[in-house]
């Protein structure tokens, strides 16, 4: 087989269908699911992809668990609310048949939020790696905001892949509290501290760069959203970390007394 597309699901039936019809030229479609209650599943297989089911270890350990179910030469990691257009697919067509020295590629992403198209804030071109040679490409170990470490030397595509980030503000508040929790727990285990006024300094700061230095302001309204989301989501970073040492101490607190 020449390509195999994998993607990593949980609760993705409002976009699973567009992504998977995107990928159909694939060779194979593999899905590794870590528990939807939805019809994740179900629309999954009835487009003919290979579901395996499977725990939540995290962004970067869970797509790795996906890569090593692919079998063919050359692997598309593609997050479920992404989709590759019919240009982008021409391109990645014609680099797997002449790669040349490349065992890699990365294109730019267009990521939309509430709708709009985000061109500054730091969302534009936001290039990232995702075609690449089975074997020579392995995830970071991150809990979020994992990267791709690849051996050997990468490519360029030009044409965008397209990402739905936040539909709704109901999807932007749902992201900020799952990503504001898996972001504290790795900072936990990176021995970074956290706590209010950590918390408020980082919040402001992400949103003056994302809306000024990086011009969100540019951007509209949805710029404007965009970096109080960014603001919120690192305050609450910082904030859950700073509860999780004093859950900890209350718990050894509890174990101290239950000593006495």
């Amino acid at each position: 087989m020449r390509l195999s597309a994998v993607i990593i699901t949980r609760n993705e039936a409002r976009h699973i269908r567009e992504c998977l019809e995107s990928v159909s030229f694939a060779d194979e479609i593999v899905v590794l699911d870590s528990g939807s209650t939805d019809e994740t599943v179900k629309i999954c297989r009835e487009y003919g992809a290979r579901v395996e089911l499977t725990d939540w270890p995290g962004f970067g350990p869970q797509k790795n668990r996906a890569i090593d179910l692919a079998q063919a030469e050359w692997v598309l990691s593609i997050d479920a609310d992404e989709l590759v257009t019919p240009a982008l697919r021409e391109e990645m067509i014609q680099a797997m048949a002449h790669p040349g020295e490349y065992v890699a590629f990365h294109m730019p992403r267009a990521s939309s939020y509430c709708g709009r198209i985000m061109r500054h804030g730091g969302w534009w071109p936001d290039h990232v790696i995702r075609l690449f040679r089975r074997g020579r490409g392995r995830f970071s170990d991150k809990r979020v905001h994992e990267t791709l470490v690849v051996d050997g030397l990468v490519g360029e595509l030009t044409q965008p892949l397209r990402h739905r980030s936040f539909v709704n503000l109901e999807e932007v508040l749902e992201k900020v509290n799952t990503y504001s929790s898996a972001g504290a727990l790795q900072m936990l285990e990176n021995g970074k501290r956290g706590g209010l006024f950590k918390a408020v300094g980082h919040g402001l700061w992400s949103f003056v760069r994302t809306y000024f230095f990086r011009l969100g302001c540019l951007d509209g309204a949805e710029g404007l959203m965009l970096a109080i989301s960014n603001a919120e989501g690192t305050y609450y970073r910082y904030v859950k970390r700073g509860l999780l040492d004093r859950e900890a101490a209350d718990a050894n607190q509890c174990h101290r007394d239950d000593l006495q």
